[in-house]
Order: structure tokens, then sequence, then C-alpha cells
């Protein structure tokens, strides 16, 4: 597995990396934490079961957009790509593209987990025997190693599905698609989902089910600093919190401080205010044009849009404007 921070040369460790990103956040006024750190083990199984709650559209939207779609997208991306996608979770939206892709030669899976890798390959390598499966641990974030090329690819296509896109600010959404242009190189190509704008009920419904999956989900990211950076989060002391901004056209996600408290982490003190909002994530909701301005600041040209009937979702094929 090809690794992209190797502690021999001196780069920070994953531990060492996070405890500098959230004590940075947390001196941050407003406090804030890297939603990127709510991926571990347990918190990837709590957000497979956000997906499967009723009022989280956001998966079965872009799953059914995908299949209903496929053969034009499949024909969109052409024969003998290499396939890299970020934040590779290999559900079934990727098994559904690698298996319709024509001769697909390579899949590049980028994750910051290793196990979560590991155990993926073994299943695509099962699944897809004859696509070089060459996964990459990387925090897709920060600045890594360009993955190797595949000798037999005639163009890269980089893969972001579910609307993960909407999780940056404007400027860091900028500097991921960029990012993504210069993995893709020149003639290359990018398959980005986008969740649309829609009302308000709907969108904050998805980001607070009625079965407490998603706050659990949220309040998991303190159990995950507790026990990996020896934190002491009391998570009955914080609450989840999901609105819409519709000024900013998109969900906030924060914890709460339910009382006056210190916390300690890395050694480090922090003082909450009892109601004082920590922000753990954002869901970034976009109109069609707006993603494509966002797309085009970046270097990219809007080649195809696909959208379901309702205009809940879209996926975006973007090309190298060159």
């Amino acid at each position: 597995m090809q690794r992209a921070d190797d502690v021999r040369a001196g780069l920070p460790t994953q531990a060492s990396r996070m405890a500098q990103e959230v004590c940075a956040g947390l001196r941050h006024e407003p406090k804030r934490l890297p939603s990127k750190y709510f991926y571990d083990a347990r918190g990837s199984a709590l957000f497979e079961r956000i997906c499967h709650q009723p009022e989280y559209y956001l998966t079965r939207v872009e799953l059914a957009l995908m299949q209903e779609r496929l053969h034009e997208i499949a024909d969109a991306l052409g024969a003998h790509v290499q396939l890299i996608e970020l934040g590779s979770g290999s559900g079934l939206k990727t098994r559904l593209l690698l298996s319709a892709l024509a001769n697909c030669v390579s899949y590049v899976p980028i994750d910051v987990s290793e196990s979560a890798l590991a155990g993926s390959v073994r299943e695509l390598e099962r699944e897809f025997p004859r696509i070089a499966i060459q996964p990459l641990c990387a925090d897709f974030t920060q600045p890594f190693a360009r993955p190797r090329p595949h000798p037999n690819a005639r163009r890269r296509v980089l893969f972001f599905p579910g609307s993960t896109i909407g999780n940056f600010d404007t400027r860091g959404s900028v500097a991921i698609l960029r990012r993504m242009r210069a993995l893709a190189g020149p003639g290359g190509a990018a398959l980005v989902g986008a969740d649309l704008k829609k009302e308000t009920a709907v969108l904050e419904a998805a980001y607070n089910d009625r079965a407490g999956v998603t706050a659990e989900f949220t309040l998991n990211l303190l159990a995950r600093l507790n026990r990996e950076l020896g934190a002491d989060f009391d998570l009955a002391a914080f609450r989840h919190r999901a609105r819409y901004n519709p000024m900013a056209g998109r969900i906030e996600t924060h914890l709460v401080s339910l009382r006056e408290q210190e916390v300690s982490v890395d050694g480090q003190r922090f003082r909450f205010a009892a109601d004082e909002a920590m922000l753990v994530e954002l869901s970034c909701k976009y109109s069609v044009p707006e993603f494509v301005r966002l797309a085009v600041r970046a270097g990219w040209r809007s080649s195809r849009i696909w959208t379901d009937a309702e205009r809940r979702f879209s996926i975006h094929y973007l090309t190298d404007a060159g």
C-alpha cells in the first residue's frame, strides 16, 4: 500500500497532526473541530446507519441517479481510465461505476484510514480481478504524493461522490477542486456529487433524524478525541445541533456546551461557556449554477450535469479547461 506520510522522513504522525489541528480549532474564535475526524471505525459504522435513516435523502437520491444515468456517465468518462476516489468508502456507488466503465485499468482509493483501505482492497480485488487496485493512505485535505500512474491508462478521472465537497467553505472547496485538477492532469476529468438547495425543513430533518443517529455520530467525535488524544470531554455535557443557514446556503452542525466547563486536550486546557457552540461540520448546498461557478474558479469546465427529476441532487462531469 502506498503511503503519503512517512514517519521516517520526519513528517508528523497522524496522531500528532490530529492533536495540532484539534487544539488549533479549540483556540479559534468561535471554536471548531475538523469534521474529517468523525470517521473512526465507530463513526464510519454510525454514518452507514445515518444513510439508512428515512430523513437522510442524500445517499438514496445520489445512488438512484447514478443507477438511472450510469451508462451515460460511463460513456462520458470513456475507456481505459485510472479512477481515483477521494475519501473512498468502496460502497455501492464505487462498485456501480467500476462495473460500468469500459476496461477500467486501475482504481486508486485514497483514505486516511489504513485499516479501512485494507478491508476494501480485499473485497474489490475479489470482485474486480481485472482492475489494478492501488490504495493510497493519505489525508486528501492536505498535500500528498501523487498516485502512481498506470501504464495502460489513457486518462485519470477523479471521483468525489456523496456531496463531500459541501463539507468545505468556498475557499476550501475551490482548493480541493484545484488539487483534483492537478491530480487528474492534462486531459483528465472529475465526477463530483453536489447536494442541491431545497426546503429548510427537509434539510434540517436530514441532519436531525428522529432516531438520534446523527447526534450519536457527532458526539462520537468527542469520544474519539478522548481515546486517541487523552482528552476528557464529558459527552453528556454537550448536545448536537444542526441548523440551516439560508444566507450562507449550508447546514451548520455544532456541539453545544450544556454548562460552563473546562476540557483538557493533549495537555492543554480549554474553557467552554454555557450554551457555547463549537462548529464541527459544514454541509453546503448549491444551485446548479453556483456549483458550476465554483468548478470554473478551480480551472474546470462543466461538460455534463445530471440531476434527479425533483432536482434534489446533482452529479457534475468536469473536464480540464486547459
